[in-house]
């Protein structure tokens, strides 16, 4: 298990930072005033198939990323996500209530905020249980290593309902963000709604160039993306650099440099998949889609459930109950241990075969 949980962010960082280049090229288009230039419908495809370009802007976000892991913790990750959180929710606010105001924008709220159960199915359920998988940065080892830092006196029950709470509300409002404004776009066509890179880098351009003063707020929205994406490859690179510094004894520095150097080299074919290696398919999937789907859909399952077996049946719940209760009482260690040892593995499991099966086109969502 704990190769497995070191394994996934050392897949999921170079590719992680592969689409964190795509943002930062983007913003420097809107901020540079040549926002019609990403309005073009083949601007993105062509600017992924360049042989040369992607890795710079892959090269600057790694760089950003491991600038801040090496100053550790306190000094780097804890000072920059005190400012880069707060700008962040209200940014994301700020841009969802100006949506709103968008002609043709209340289509997509009504969509958005009122539930059609004549779509509901077990496959909806499937799907959200595997969002909020992601979402929740689980199996990743990020948890057991940001957890590690934690003092002893801390409120883990109160903390993980802060974590619900800001979760759940910057989720919604990213929805209310994006759904509303490409309705107007689109003129309430659901299609114009896809998932993956053809939404952020070729749908909402297009959006914020309907816009008054659009290529303003589509470069707040990519400083939006590019501070979220950093919190997350932060959070990748800490939990790696913190690995090899426990396993190998090697100091901050230096492991932050290996670090580099190794995602770097993982990252390239990602980087060149889509221009210079397209004709290499693995299982039929690019390296960015192959690589984030053996770490998202395959092994953060199986770290998962494993982790489920081995807290709820082998060291059992009392282990982690008695770990929370030095921060204060645990009202909800009942229903964790039920979740732990009956209800999660189960639901773990079906995202497992629900990822797989719908990565494999076999089940449509």
């Amino acid at each position: 298990m704990g190769i497995l949980s070191s394994l996934v962010p050392i897949i999921i960082l170079p590719y992680y930072s592969v689409i964190g280049g795509w943002i930062i090229k983007y913003l420097t288009v809107f901020v540079s005033g040549n926002m019609t230039l990403a309005t073009d419908s083949d601007y993105f495809n062509n600017f992924i198939a360049e042989p040369l370009e992607p890795i710079g802007w892959f090269l600057i976000y790694l760089a950003l990323t491991a600038l801040v892991v090496l100053f550790g913790v306190e000094k780097g990750i804890e000072k920059v996500s005190k400012i880069m959180m707060p700008v962040l929710v209200v940014l994301t606010v700020f841009i969802a209530i100006y949506s709103l105001f968008m002609p043709g924008a209340l289509d997509g709220l009504i969509y958005y905020i009122k539930p059609d159960f004549s779509k509901f199915s077990g496959t909806t359920v499937l799907a959200a249980m595997g969002q909020l998988f992601y979402s929740m940065s689980l199996a990743m080892g990020i948890m057991i290593t940001y957890g590690s830092y934690m003092k002893k006196d801390v409120n883990l029950e109160s903390s993980v309902k802060q974590i619900e709470l800001f979760d759940t509300g910057i989720a919604f409002f990213a929805g209310l963000m994006i759904i509303p404004s490409v309705f107007a776009f689109s003129g309430g066509d659901e299609s114009a709604l896809g998932k993956g890179p053809g939404l952020m880098f070729v749908t909402l351009p297009k959006v914020f160039d309907t816009m008054p003063a659009g290529g303003v707020i589509g470069a707040v929205f990519f400083v939006l993306v590019l501070f979220a994406a950093l919190t997350s490859s932060i959070s990748l690179m800490e939990t790696i650099v913190s690995i090899f510094m426990d396993k190998f004894k090697w100091n901050r520095k230096m492991t932050c440099i290996i670090v580099f150097a190794v995602c770097i080299i993982l990252g390239l074919p990602s980087c060149l998949g889509y221009g210079v290696l397209s004709d290499i398919k693995l299982i039929g999937m690019s390296f960015l889609d192959f690589f984030d789907f053996i770490s998202n859909s395959v092994i953060m399952p199986v770290v998962a459930f494993v982790t489920c077996i081995i807290v709820g049946w082998v060291i059992k719940p009392k282990a982690i109950i008695e770990e929370i209760e030095l921060g204060g009482k645990f009202k909800r260690k009942t229903l964790f241990t039920v979740v732990i040892k009956y209800i999660a593995p189960v639901c773990i499991i079906a995202i497992l075969v629900f990822s797989v099966l719908e990565t494999m086109g076999i089940i449509k969502v």
